[in-house]
């Protein structure tokens, strides 16, 4: 199967007008600002992740049914960002696959749990509750001098990944965003000692389920002001009290101060991922160094 080209319905549904011209929007936008510059900030958000979409072919035609997307909401501004921008994109014909908003209750303390169902539930958004104690397991396994967020990532994702398949899902669809890939190519490059980052389309280990970042383009900022200007229900990512001291942290303040000094350089860096030369590089199994002679060599 191959993926559908939204090109021409998106395209249409440009030339047709924006259904909030005819003043109506996903539930979720109805009280929405009406400056000029939400709107904008809107669209950006929304014409990002449709080239995103475009670009990776993350709509996949699914065997005689409508492709289903399982959304992973974790309360935080960037899962937020994602699920408005799909229901907008949804609602005004430019996506063309269901949705099903997943959150994992994974126990922390204090955890809010009303908060998103209460959220989600006002909206009509069709959703899934899931509760599993793995917070109980990574504070078991994980001395309280380290992180606990690449253990518990990992359990979160294996359950996603169940849920996604009890729910007959194509594709887990996560919330990260252009400073997301950025941070997680820096760290895998001073610290991981290999050129890789965090690609927009994945197909698993399994080959059963893809993994798409929508949001591949948007930046961190942006999803920010949207949030704000929302006042989405925000759950804090640190109620395990395990944030500080994160290599992560570090990668960010690094990337902070080169676009700080030297402006756009995000968008950049972010280009490049996407414009690699092997010939250019040093991995021997990408590219046949060996082989290498010249012409005159090679007779």
């Amino acid at each position: 199967m191959t993926a559908i080209d939204m090109t021409e319905a998106s395209r249409a549904a440009d030339r047709s007008g924006d259904r909030d011209d005819a003043g109506t929007c996903h539930p979720m936008f109805r009280d929405a600002p009406s400056t000029v510059a939400f709107n904008k900030l809107r669209k950006r958000l929304m014409r990002q992740a449709r080239q995103a979409i475009d670009d990776h072919g993350m709509v996949v035609p699914s065997k005689g049914a409508r492709p289903r997307w399982l959304v992973a909401l974790s309360g935080g501004k960037d899962s937020f960002g994602l699920l408005a921008v799909l229901l907008d994109l949804q609602w005004r014909g430019l996506l063309p696959v269901d949705l099903l908003v997943c959150n994992l209750d994974q126990g922390q303390p204090n955890f809010p749990k009303h908060v998103l169902p209460t959220f989600l539930d006002r909206l009509g958004v069709a959703h899934r509750i899931e509760y599993r104690d793995t917070y109980s397991i990574v504070t078991e396994k994980v001395p309280e001098s380290q992180t606990y967020c690449s253990l518990c990532s990992r359990l979160r994702r294996g359950h996603l990944y169940r849920i996604a398949r009890e729910e007959k899902c194509q594709a887990l669809v996560l919330g990260h965003h252009r400073e997301d890939i950025l941070e997680t190519f820096f760290m895998n490059l001073l610290h991981g000692g290999r050129l890789s980052a965090m690609p927009a389309k994945l197909l698993n280990d399994e080959g059963d389920l893809l993994v798409l970042r929508p949001l591949a383009y948007s930046a961190e900022n942006d999803l920010a002001r949207l949030a704000e200007a929302m006042d989405f229900p925000i759950i804090p990512c640190d109620l395990c009290g395990s944030q500080d001291g994160l290599q992560r942290n570090a990668m960010k303040a690094l990337i902070g101060d080169l676009e700080k000094r030297m402006p756009g350089r995000k968008d950049t860096m972010i280009r490049a991922l996407s414009q690699v030369r092997p010939s250019h590089l040093m991995d021997r199994d990408l590219f046949d160094f060996a082989g290498l002679a010249p012409a005159d060599e090679q007779n």
